[in-house]
Protein backbone atom coordinates (compact mmCIF):
# COMPACT_ATOMS: atom_id res chain seq x y z
CA UNK A 1 0.00 0.00 0.00
CA UNK A 2 1.32 3.51 -1.13
CA UNK A 3 1.83 6.22 1.44
CA UNK A 4 -1.32 8.51 1.46
CA UNK A 5 -1.62 12.25 2.21
CA UNK A 6 -5.17 13.20 3.72
CA UNK A 7 -7.27 16.24 3.88
CA UNK A 8 -9.73 15.87 6.79
CA UNK A 9 -12.29 19.05 6.35
CA UNK A 10 -15.24 19.33 9.37
CA UNK A 11 -15.50 22.25 11.95
CA UNK A 12 -15.17 19.97 14.53
CA UNK A 13 -11.53 19.17 15.74
CA UNK A 14 -12.31 16.39 17.59
CA UNK A 15 -14.14 15.07 14.57
CA UNK A 16 -11.36 15.70 12.51
CA UNK A 17 -9.09 13.65 15.01
CA UNK A 18 -11.75 10.66 15.38
CA UNK A 19 -11.92 10.74 11.17
CA UNK A 20 -7.42 10.57 11.41
CA UNK A 21 -8.02 7.98 13.93
CA UNK A 22 -10.32 5.78 12.19
CA UNK A 23 -8.34 5.91 8.76
CA UNK A 24 -4.80 4.84 10.71
CA UNK A 25 -7.44 1.92 12.55
CA UNK A 26 -8.30 0.85 8.86
CA UNK A 27 -4.97 0.34 7.95
CA UNK A 28 -4.46 3.11 5.71
CA UNK A 29 -0.74 4.42 5.50
CA UNK A 30 -1.05 8.36 5.99
CA UNK A 31 1.93 10.01 6.29
CA UNK A 32 0.17 13.40 6.20
CA UNK A 33 -3.12 14.33 7.34
CA UNK A 34 -3.88 18.18 6.87
CA UNK A 35 -6.92 19.54 8.24
CA UNK A 36 -9.33 22.55 7.68
CA UNK A 37 -12.56 23.81 9.43
CA UNK A 38 -14.40 24.82 6.52
CA UNK A 39 -14.87 24.97 2.75
CA UNK A 40 -13.09 27.88 2.49
CA UNK A 41 -9.89 26.79 4.35
CA UNK A 42 -9.77 23.41 2.67
CA UNK A 43 -9.57 24.98 -1.19
CA UNK A 44 -6.30 27.06 0.20
CA UNK A 45 -4.84 23.82 2.10
CA UNK A 46 -5.84 22.44 -1.75
CA UNK A 47 -3.66 25.24 -3.57
CA UNK A 48 -0.95 24.56 -1.43
CA UNK A 49 -0.79 20.86 -1.00
CA UNK A 50 -0.70 17.97 -2.37
CA UNK A 51 -3.37 14.89 -1.27
CA UNK A 52 -4.62 11.70 -2.07
CA UNK A 53 -7.69 11.50 -0.36
CA UNK A 54 -10.29 14.17 0.83
CA UNK A 55 -12.59 13.35 3.52
CA UNK A 56 -15.00 16.13 4.34
CA UNK A 57 -17.87 16.82 6.64
CA UNK A 58 -21.04 18.54 5.05
CA UNK A 59 -22.57 20.41 7.44
CA UNK A 60 -20.24 23.13 8.14
CA UNK A 61 -20.04 27.40 8.49
CA UNK A 62 -18.85 29.68 5.84
CA UNK A 63 -18.99 27.21 3.29
CA UNK A 64 -20.09 23.70 3.68
CA UNK A 65 -18.77 20.28 2.31
CA UNK A 66 -21.11 20.12 -1.04
CA UNK A 67 -19.92 23.78 -1.87
CA UNK A 68 -16.58 23.04 -0.99
CA UNK A 69 -17.00 19.75 -3.24
CA UNK A 70 -18.14 21.86 -6.04
CA UNK A 71 -15.91 24.82 -5.83
CA UNK A 72 -12.83 21.87 -5.57
CA UNK A 73 -13.93 19.90 -9.06
CA UNK A 74 -14.68 23.91 -10.89
CA UNK A 75 -11.39 25.10 -9.92
CA UNK A 76 -9.66 21.78 -10.79
CA UNK A 77 -8.14 21.53 -7.68
CA UNK A 78 -6.97 18.02 -7.13
CA UNK A 79 -9.29 16.41 -9.42
CA UNK A 80 -8.29 12.82 -9.38
CA UNK A 81 -8.08 12.95 -5.74
CA UNK A 82 -11.26 10.50 -4.30
CA UNK A 83 -13.62 12.59 -2.22
CA UNK A 84 -15.72 10.80 0.50
CA UNK A 85 -17.96 12.73 2.74
CA UNK A 86 -19.10 12.50 5.86
CA UNK A 87 -22.50 13.53 7.22
CA UNK A 88 -25.18 13.30 10.20
CA UNK A 89 -28.00 14.00 7.49
CA UNK A 90 -30.24 11.36 7.38
CA UNK A 91 -31.66 12.42 3.99
CA UNK A 92 -30.77 10.45 0.71
CA UNK A 93 -31.12 14.16 -0.74
CA UNK A 94 -27.60 15.17 0.12
CA UNK A 95 -25.82 12.10 -0.34
CA UNK A 96 -27.52 11.93 -4.12
CA UNK A 97 -26.04 15.83 -4.19
CA UNK A 98 -22.75 15.00 -3.15
CA UNK A 99 -22.18 12.31 -5.58
CA UNK A 100 -23.71 14.53 -8.48
CA UNK A 101 -21.25 16.90 -7.27
CA UNK A 102 -18.36 14.69 -7.49
CA UNK A 103 -18.30 12.55 -4.66
CA UNK A 104 -16.75 9.11 -4.45
CA UNK A 105 -18.63 7.89 -1.33
CA UNK A 106 -20.04 8.92 1.51
CA UNK A 107 -19.85 8.06 5.20
CA UNK A 108 -22.61 8.35 7.89
CA UNK A 109 -21.97 9.64 11.57
CA UNK A 110 -21.44 7.56 14.09
CA UNK A 111 -19.42 5.10 12.38
CA UNK A 112 -16.46 2.32 12.82
CA UNK A 113 -13.18 2.17 11.87
CA UNK A 114 -14.38 -0.99 9.67
CA UNK A 115 -17.08 1.37 7.99
CA UNK A 116 -14.18 3.88 7.01
CA UNK A 117 -12.16 1.10 5.62
CA UNK A 118 -14.99 -0.46 3.63
CA UNK A 119 -15.66 2.87 2.06
CA UNK A 120 -12.24 4.48 1.63
CA UNK A 121 -9.52 1.38 0.74
CA UNK A 122 -10.98 1.02 -2.35
CA UNK A 123 -10.87 4.45 -3.35
CA UNK A 124 -6.91 4.67 -2.69
CA UNK A 125 -6.31 1.26 -4.65
CA UNK A 126 -5.34 -0.37 -0.90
Amino acid sequence: MSEIAALIVDDSSVMRKIVERALRQAGLAITEVYEASSGVEALDVLRQKRVDLVLSDINMPNMDGLEFLRQMRAQQLAPDVPVVMITTEGSEDHVREAIVAGAQGYIRKPFTAEQVKERVLPLVGA
